[in-house]
């Protein structure tokens, strides 16, 4: 059997819903839909900056589970206006140009679609090296 771990951002809502931010199973790690609030600050911003956002929150839960962007295979963006997508491209350019994983965006209705703009998913980042938790 493989071993399965969490790995939790600290958001209140991993413990309100019970979710992990991402799962590491086996040579695997499945990252949650992630949005581009700064834990930080406690604050969100515009489209463009929640892309940086969100992928900074993702990079530290990749971090967490051994692997980076290098690693990922698969991207799935969510947005309810997909007018909000074409300006986010060079910040996702920057994050994925090299490593050019499969990827969608996804026009979608959203908890709050003035404050989460583009909630970032990745699934299937692969261990380097088949590498365990």
């Amino acid at each position: 059997m493989t071993e399965r771990r969490a790995i939790l951002s600290g958001s209140t809502f991993e413990e309100q819903i019970g979710y992990a931010r991402a799962v590491v199973d086996g040579d695997w790690v499945h990252v949650s839909g992630t949005t581009g609030f700064d834990y930080a600050t406690m604050t969100i911003s515009d489209v463009v900056d929640q892309a940086e956002q969100c992928l900074r929150n993702i990079e530290a839960a990749l971090a967490e589970a051994k692997c980076t962007f290098a690693d990922v295979v698969r991207v799935r963006y969510l947005l309810p206006d997909r007018a909000d997508f074409e300006p986010c491209w060079p910040i996702l350019r920057r994050y994925f140009g090299e490593v050019r994983p499969a990827a969608t965006m996804l026009m979608c209705g959203l908890a709050d679609p003035h404050v989460f703009a583009i909630p970032m998913r990745m699934a299937g980042c692969r261990l380097p090296h088949g590498g365990s938790v």
